[in-house]
């Protein structure tokens, strides 16, 4: 059988990845708003060569390249979104939007699609199937009561005509070195609920407490209580976390307080540990209140769901890569409490989710995502780039011998 392999990137297409990483870098757009990041990725598409373009969910973009040979479908998801961060930087690719950065790494993860769109295209006279590149809006928006980002992407038929098969998709991780890519083997990224919490008392003078209800109070025992789940009520090897970061409570020092209200997260690598959580909220809220006279209403908004890999897609997909790599590139990685709404996407078809390691301490390049000093040796891309490239053309050419069935 011939065997397709994706070179190391030329110098040419390498530079060609930076300038567009630095554009997008020096450009970034928050959710809902990408239209310049959209109009660009369609711009650089159409340099490839690549026609067959459309939207998907407004600023979303979708991209086909057809094989030569029979074959899957096999997306990659690049994100493309930005963040409310004022950057901390002196680089001239440095945002040129006030108050707005890519700093979790997104203006990378688009270039990575657009280079495994460039490198496959070239190449696809030897690929088997099709290609789907999926460039996704508003990753970084919070929970909403209907579906965005890549929920929205797969109401609107995102991974249909032609049906993926398999998808793929890369995350910068500052923990790991550049010339790395992490591989979990199962879950990835944790599923993710807002919780919202409103106690309700009695104000009243703050020297006459007995007359009142202090909803301060309450959430004093509240906050404490609720730390038990984690730590008394679910198995210690299901990885969760229940954590409040917001209190707004009070009108004056003076005051009793009759509301008070907390928002926070839930996030667990267990489906099961999450439900049960849910849970033990509802019992140890209510208990609480009763017994400081108050009320409890509760909101639970669920966000990003689990994202977990399938075992067999992954196993195969790191073969590949340490065939364009080497052995020492691809290296175990533990999963994150971090959430990802990528997991719309792989609860609906199999996928295989990796990291990609950007750090590099001689350079400075040490700082975590959300930062306001956060950057990546731009080394990774042509890596990334011909890694991701290499795997989805083998796997295609040899999907016949690949079983996704996990049991």
């Amino acid at each position: 059988m011939n065997t397709p392999k994706i070179n190391t990137i030329n110098q040419e297409d390498t530079d060609t990845l930076i300038r567009i990483r630095r554009y997008l870098h020096a450009h970034p757009e928050l959710s809902f708003e990408e239209s310049n990041t959209a109009n660009y990725i369609e711009q650089q598409l159409a340099s490839f060569g690549i026609e067959s373009v459309t939207r998907c969910a407004e600023t979303g973009v979708i991209a086909l390249i057809q094989g030569a040979h029979p074959g899957p479908t096999l997306a990659f998801r690049g994100d493309i979104d930005a963040l409310p961060i004022i950057e901390d930087s002196d680089k001239p690719y440095c945002s040129t939007s006030p108050g707005v950065m890519h700093a979790c790494g997104h203006d990378v993860h688009t270039t990575l699609g657009l280079g495994v769109a460039q490198q496959l295209y070239k190449q696809r006279d030897q690929l088997h199937g099709t290609i789907k590149l999926i460039f996704q809006p508003a990753e970084e928006a919070p929970p909403q009561n209907e579906p965005i980002g890549a929920a929205r992407m797969v109401h609107e038929g995102a991974l249909e005509n032609p049906d993926v098969d398999a998808i793929f998709a890369f995350h910068c991780m500052p923990t790991l070195d550049v010339g790395k890519i992490g591989f979990t083997q199962g879950p990835v990224w944790a599923g993710s609920d807002l919780v919202e919490i409103t106690l309700r008392g009695k104000k009243t003078h703050a020297a006459y407490p007995h007359s009142g209800r202090d909803a301060i109070v309450a959430a004093s025992q509240l906050v404490m209580a609720l730390q038990t789940i984690t730590s008394r009520l679910i198995d210690t090897r299901q990885p969760t976390v229940l954590s409040f970061g917001k209190i707004e409570a009070g009108e004056s020092y003076n005051i009793i307080a009759d509301t008070a209200k907390l928002t926070g997260i839930l996030r667990s690598l267990s489906s099961e540990a999450s439900q049960i959580a849910h849970t033990e909220i509802d019992r140890i809220t209510h208990g609480i209140a009763q017994a400081t006279g108050t009320t409890a209403e509760i909101t639970i908004t669920k966000g990003a769901r689990l994202v977990a890999n399938n075992v067999n897609l992954e196993a195969r997909c790191v073969q590949h890569m340490r065939e364009a790599l080497g052995d020492q590139a691809l290296v175990h990685h533990l999963p994150q409490l971090g959430a990802e709404d990528f997991a719309a996407f792989s609860q609906a078809v199999p996928a295989c989710y990796l990291f990609l390691g950007i750090r590099n301490e001689s350079k400075g390049i040490t700082h975590m995502l959300h930062t306001p000093k956060f950057d990546v040796d731009e080394d990774c891309i042509s890596l990334g780039v011909q890694a991701m490239s290499h795997a989805m053309l083998q796997i295609g050419q040899r999907w016949d011998d690949l079983s996704l069935n996990q049991n």
